[in-house]
């Protein structure tokens, strides 16, 4: 957008999560993944030989960033952090940096028009007197359910697992990791903070595998309710214990699954509000504390010995993190700091009883909350704070929520720890979704340096076109999405049923009417070109084997089928897109996209058509 941009890396390695091991995507719906964030996305399946991809491997991510980098042309500093943030009234004037290897060598400072703050702990916003808070509200702040204190089944301790030292003996003294606090009331505010992990890249591999070892400061004791929990439920594999999604090339994005597994629970309350040595011990003491997890399932005599057999199959890749002994730096922060700022984002925005206009992008993960705190119920030990509140439709974020009040600063913009309740960011808080934000912070702040006016003052309208219009920012043709909600662009004729979960956007439609059932995409073609055409095929159990599917460009029809054995879905998608192949389009809504069930074995589904120009600028 012609503007200068430095970005400042505290570390040596770019994309957070995204390079650090969270390969297996957490969407909720694809839909809402836009601009240069599909792109990314697109980029990843073209690496694989695919359309687009949301299961990587981290240095696959890494690449393309700095691909991104490349091409965009803009300074990176890295390994420096934030020391303190210069105002004028409401104005950053500039920030100084300490170098995060050695904080005593020279500063640098940094000079700016507008700051966005990306940061997953929210350090500039902090810095600069931004109002924000941590941890839960109650469920009363914002007229939530879920919210607060809770303590449901989901990666929950069966009863009856013991939590002293000495079972029925609460003298020999808890064991690590359960707080002896008292559970409060449900739905109660707090101060604690939903559980960080690592992410974990492991391969299969042996030509490319390195060993499990013992961490330094292993310490066995830490995993003794492991084995209370087998004992109580044994178990065929490590799924009971860890979530093994398997990524290209033989590896692996590991995730906390169950009462006990890589979730360091209660060890992070000090966090986000914590400096950068209390931070760096936290990270420290969940390396530890994971790699020794790892290396007790693996080695420790007391563990099963088909669990133990399993996890001795498995070791750190010898090509990721090369630069890290092979183990990622990137700890999974779910939460920090959230901003208040001009808008805050709850339980209400994510169901869509409150429904913004100011549209940014959009959610539509579950409200999802990790466990805050481990600890003794009724003599038992219990987990407390997981939520999985599924069912979420996409619903819009609010350009308020990202923006700080206007009397506290007026050239911050915070697309990460975002003004939301704990429960509603935990539906907003998901890579794909926080890229998008940041991409429309990025425009927002190109707005404001232009009118010269504050961010609280930018033409919404015009932020939200350039968005829609320009969304990989080269002014390249934009694609043409008809969705089945898109009630203007369609015709339809049959009985058709709405439905609401699973697929791509809001709903899919559903025929399975033995009668003659047709619907017509219409994409309104600004620019005549060559278009890929995509058919979003949501994965329906009883749908059709064969959909027929006419292609009318204009002048010319095409007649192709869709046959449901190509159709391949992986990861945390409903659905994929399939490719109709390119033709050549006219300006105007002549065109359309029909699929009928002529023939048809099954139910007839109708989701979204998709065109893409080929070589079109």
């Amino acid at each position: 957008m012609g503007k200068s941009v430095v970005l400042i890396e505290p570390g040596n390695r770019l994309g957070g999560l995204s390079t650090g091991g969270l390969g297996f995507t957490d969407i909720g719906n694809k839909y809402v993944v836009t601009g240069l964030a599909r792109d990314f996305y697109r980029r990843i399946g073209q690496h694989y030989g695919k359309f687009e991809q949301w299961t990587f491997e981290p240095k696959v991510a890494e690449a393309i960033f700095l691909d991104y980098v490349k091409r965009g042309n803009f300074k990176i500093i890295y390994n420096n952090r934030l020391r303190k943030v210069s105002k004028a009234g409401n104005h950053i004037t500039a920030i100084e940096l300490e170098n995060s290897i050695n904080p005593a060598s020279k500063s640098q400072i940094i000079k700016a028009s507008q700051f966005i703050d990306c940061t997953y702990e929210g350090d500039l916003m902090a810095k600069a007197g931004v109002s924000y808070t941590t941890g839960r509200e109650a469920n009363s702040v914002y007229n939530e359910t879920v919210n607060g204190v809770e303590i449901r089944e989901g990666h929950q301790f069966p009863d009856g697992i013991d939590p002293y030292k000495i079972p029925g003996k609460p003298e020999s003294g808890l064991l690590w990791g359960i707080s002896n606090e008292t559970l409060a009331p449900i739905g109660n505010g707090d101060k604690k903070i939903q559980s960080y992990n690592f992410r974990l890249c492991l391969t299969n591999d042996p030509a490319n595998l390195i060993e499990i070892t013992k961490p330094v400061g292993y310490d066995s004791t830490h995993y003794e309710l492991l084995l209370r929990v087998l004992a109580n439920k044994p178990s065929k594999d490590w799924n009971a214990f860890l979530k093994p999604d398997i990524m290209p090339n033989h590896k692996t994005d590991i995730n906390n699954n169950g009462p006990f597994s890589t979730d360091m629970i209660g060890m992070n309350y000090a966090y986000p509000d914590g400096d950068y040595a209390t931070r760096a011990a936290i990270i420290k003491a969940h390396e530890v504390y994971t790699k020794g997890l790892l290396y007790f399932v693996g080695h420790d005599p007391r563990m099963p010995l088909n669990l133990r057999q399993q996890m001795l199959k498995w070791g750190y890749p010898k090509d990721e993190y090369t630069n890290n002994g092979n183990f990622t730096p990137q700890l999974y922060v779910r939460e920090a700091r959230r901003m208040l700022g001009a808008y805050i984002m709850t339980e209400a925005n994510c169901l869509r009883k409150e429904v913004v206009e100011d549209k940014i992008g959009m959610g539509a993960y579950n409200m999802d909350s990790h466990n805050a705190e481990r600890l003794v119920v009724n003599g038992m030990v219990k987990n407390e704070g997981d939520v999985q509140l599924r069912g979420i439709s996409p619903y819009p974020i609010a350009y308020r929520s990202i923006t700080p009040k206007a009397d506290q600063c007026d050239n911050l913009l915070v697309p990460v720890c975002l003004s939301a309740s704990h429960m509603a960011y935990g539906s907003i808080r998901m890579e794909p979704v926080f890229m998008v934000l940041a991409q429309s912070a990025a425009v927002a702040a190109c707005q404001a340096i232009d009118k010269k006016v504050g961010v609280q003052q930018i033409d919404i309208k015009q932020l939200q076109s350039e968005l829609t219009n320009n969304p990989l920012v080269d002014h390249s043709t934009a694609e043409i999405l008809v969705d089945n909600d898109d009630t203007e662009n369609i015709i339809k004729t049959g009985l058709w049923k709405r439905e609401t979960t699973g697929g791509y956007g809001p709903s899919f439609l559903l025929d399975t009417a033995k009668a003659p059932t047709e619907i017509k995409f219409m994409p309104q073609i600004k620019q005549a070109g060559k278009y890929q055409v995509y058919v979003y095929v949501p994965k329906v159990s009883h749908s059709a084997t064969i959909t027929q599917v006419q292609i009318f460009d204009g002048q010319n029809t095409t007649n192709k089928t869709i046959n449901k054995k190509d159709v391949q879905v992986v990861g945390q998608t409903s659905g994929e897109w399939v490719a109709m192949g390119i033709s050549q389009f006219s300006v105007g809504k002549k065109a359309y996209v029909q699929l009928s069930n002529q023939g048809a074995d099954g139910a007839i589904v109708a989701d979204a058509v998709l065109l893409v120009a080929v070589d079109n600028k």
